[in-house]
């Protein structure tokens, strides 16, 4: 009975702790600009399907995503026995789903589940000491950029040590529950769990009851953990995949969208009696904030898995330039986390003479971009850091004039000649005649 009022109570923590850490985050996303996707509603859950919960973009680069996949599908297997677990601390039961199938054949799918688990888990292990490897032994360069220094680089390490933790949590748990059972009258029998049960041997029952239930409440107290830190991480990206999948555009890649605004500004030119701005208020050309930017940027920022794929295959990243995709989303959630803190402490916001742009973002960052789309092609998560650094740059120029001599000529070119070239219209073809 004790032990159900603990579990309970830990749950309920977990729930009002989480709830609010979670529907910031939201209020957080609903700062941005209105924005709708422009693809029907079939093509959005066939993205889900495929990127979210079918991992089809991880697979660019087999290697990690073969790892990956191990720990990804041990993570969903491994709820179906969460539930259990779940039920068994609620109402202080032991393998209650076990016990309702005992006798028929769905005890044999509940055997044949937890085994599959099992291999599951020691796969997911064996991937899990790979990416530590990988991180901080190999020292693979794109997971040891300047962007991750510090708690970003901490922050991965503990999800992966959880994770080796929880597995630990399984096996003590499973093995020293078969232990506990008469080997003349076993009701279960897990594959993995027995080859680590002669470990057991020479030691108490009473002690090994203690280990079961430290492996139980192990796996427990790790799982709460992993739900109460989730949203502080960069692992949040495993419920925000599916919602950033889903919102995703089909649109053609390197597709820019024109702007409204000189849309308008155009056809008033054209048509004095067309208003442009009829409302009186002021108009913004870009984005120089996080609340210029649209709420799929936002998520997108939310959703990024810092995995860095995007700037391993960024062309202005591997010749030397600051640009790094991956620092980019990094410092627009850090900036929209900043700005919903103000917003919390305030009740709105108030200006604090900082901006996404300058403060987070610098302007060399935002010119060396080519809009080659390479980071947008090699997002396993569709995300598109070419659309958030577009809006910026676009700011820079239109608002702030702030661009290079180079570039000031060709746009005096374009508005004066219609081309970049400083050739005259009626001049335009002589090159044919020579």
């Amino acid at each position: 009975m004790i032990s159900s009022i603990i579990f309970i109570s830990l749950l309920i923590i977990l729930g009002i702790f989480s709830f609010k850490r979670y529907r910031q985050i939201y209020q957080n996303i609903q700062l941005g600009m209105p924005w709708s996707p422009s693809n029907q509603l079939k093509d959005r859950i066939k993205n889900t399907i495929l990127i979210a919960l079918g991992q089809k973009k991880m697979f660019s680069r087999p290697i990690p995503a073969i790892f990956h996949l191990f720990i990804y599908l041990a993570f969903i297997f491994t709820q179906i026995e969460l539930i259990e677990i779940l039920i068994d601390g609620i109402f202080n039961s032991h393998r209650f789903i076990f016990h309702l199938a005992e006798g028929s054949f769905a005890a044999s799918i509940y055997i044949g589940l937890i085994n599959f688990i099992e291999i599951l888990s020691v796969s997911a292990f064996v991937a899990t000491l790979v990416f530590l490897s990988r991180r901080n032994l190999l020292k693979l360069p794109r997971l040891n950029m300047k962007e991750l220094t510090g708690w970003p680089a901490k922050d991965a390490n503990i999800i992966l040590i959880a994770e080796i933790y929880l597995i630990s949590c399984i096996f003590i748990m499973n093995s020293a529950d078969l232990a506990l059972q008469d080997p003349a009258n076993s009701q279960y029998h897990f594959l993995l769990s027995s080859l680590l049960v002669p470990f057991w041997n020479g030691i108490s029952f009473h002690t090994i009851e203690i280990f079961e239930r430290i492996g139980w409440w192990g796996h427990v107290i790790g799982i709460f953990g992993f739900i109460a830190y989730l949203p502080y991480s960069k692992h949040l990206h495993i419920i925000l995949a599916f919602p950033n999948a889903f919102f995703s555009n089909d649109d053609a890649k390197g597709k820019i969208n024109y702007m409204p605004q000189i849309f308008n500004e155009i056809q008033s030119m054209m048509d004095p009696s067309f208003a442009s701005n009829s409302d009186g208020s002021e108009m913004k050309f870009g984005a120089k904030d996080v609340q210029d930017l649209t709420w799929k940027n936002l998520l997108d920022a939310y959703s990024c898995t810092e995995c860095g794929r995007c700037t391993s295959s960024c062309p202005a990243n591997q010749t030397g330039k600051l640009l790094s995709p991956r620092k980019i989303m990094m410092d627009t959630r850090d900036r929209l986390e900043e700005v919903g803190i103000n917003i919390q402490e305030n009740g709105s916001f108030v200006p604090d003479n900082k901006s996404l742009i300058h403060d987070y973002i610098s302007v060399e960052e935002l010119r060396a971009c080519t809009t080659c789309n390479a980071c947008v092609e090699e997002c396993p998560v569709n995300i598109s850091p070419l659309d958030i650094i577009v809006q910026l740059r676009r700011n820079l120029i239109m608002e702030e004039s702030n661009s290079p001599q180079e570039w000031n000529m060709m746009f005096g070119n374009i508005e004066t000649n219609g081309a970049p070239w400083k050739f005259s219209p009626t001049e335009r073809g002589n090159w044919a005649n020579k």
